[in-house]
């Protein structure tokens, strides 16, 4: 019986979901304060989980439906358009039909802690990833728009299985594959906010590297994007190797 065990014993049950049906409604009956918070606080877990499993299906439907007319997609995505600095990093990640991951979502709303925590995980639930670069020499000769479009081709072609077709963030990737571009895709695909997530992981790595290699700008907290600090860093040091003399504030600290 519940009410025999002690508060700390049931938030251990509670926490391991080993609590029948008829153990958990007996908990309602305990008059103990300790318990009925500790109830109130699993019944707010429950309606948690439930909100991002529900938004987890609306963001997986469109690979569930490839899935079961046999399809392989494959999400692409992109990280490091705006920087001043460093490279574009593209990722191209056909999933498992079992991916389960509830809490992948677009890069953008999740913190630093979450997408390294999501990163090893997403890996070992996809079938294939692979990734492509556009450094700033590229970004310069190209321009941005297409040296990202390219670095996504890149990322495609390296899959170690051929997708069916690919769904890709607002862009048009220059393969022979057919695409699905979807505004605002992170948000309406799982297997775009999973290559966003990689994407996004494997940048920040690079940035803090570059952050040893070229002190003075800050690359390890701003990643290469136009901060106060990087702005000061460029005015007072000059470009670095990776910047992008393309865009105008790097332009106006070369002259």
């Amino acid at each position: 019986m519940t009410k025999s065990k002690s508060i700390a014993q049931l938030k251990a049950l509670l926490a391991a979901g080993t609590l029948s049906p008829a153990e958990l409604s007996a908990l309602a009956t305990d008059p103990r304060k300790g318990v009925q918070k500790l109830l109130q606080q699993h019944e707010a877990k429950l309606a948690q989980q439930a909100t991002l499993q529900r938004a987890f299906l609306q963001r997986s439907q469109l690979e569930r439906d490839l899935w079961q007319q046999g399809q392989l997609p494959a999400g692409i995505d992109e990280v490091g358009r705006g920087p001043l600095a460093g490279p574009v990093i593209t990722c191209a990640i056909i999933l498992k039909p079992s991916f389960d991951l509830w809490l992948v979502n677009d890069s953008k709303q999740l913190s630093d802690q979450k997408r390294r925590q999501l990163y090893p995980e997403i890996l070992a639930q996809a079938q294939s990833v692979s990734l492509g670069v556009a450094d700033n020499r590229m970004i310069d000769q190209l321009n941005i728009y297409e040296a990202t479009r390219q670095a996504m081709a890149q990322a495609v072609r390296a899959l170690s299985l051929v997708p069916s077709t690919l769904l890709v963030d607002a862009m048009n990737v220059p393969v022979e594959i057919p695409q699905q571009k979807l505004i605002h895709g992170d948000a309406q695909s799982i297997s775009i906010a999973a290559a966003s997530i990689v994407a996004k992981v494997v940048r920040d790595d690079l940035m803090q590297l570059y952050g040893r290699v070229y002190p003075g700008y800050d690359f390890e907290h701003n990643m290469g994007y136009g901060t106060k600090a990087h702005l000061t860093g460029l005015a007072t040091l000059g470009p670095t190797p990776i910047h992008r003399f393309s865009f105008s504030p790097v332009q106006k600290a070369k002259s």
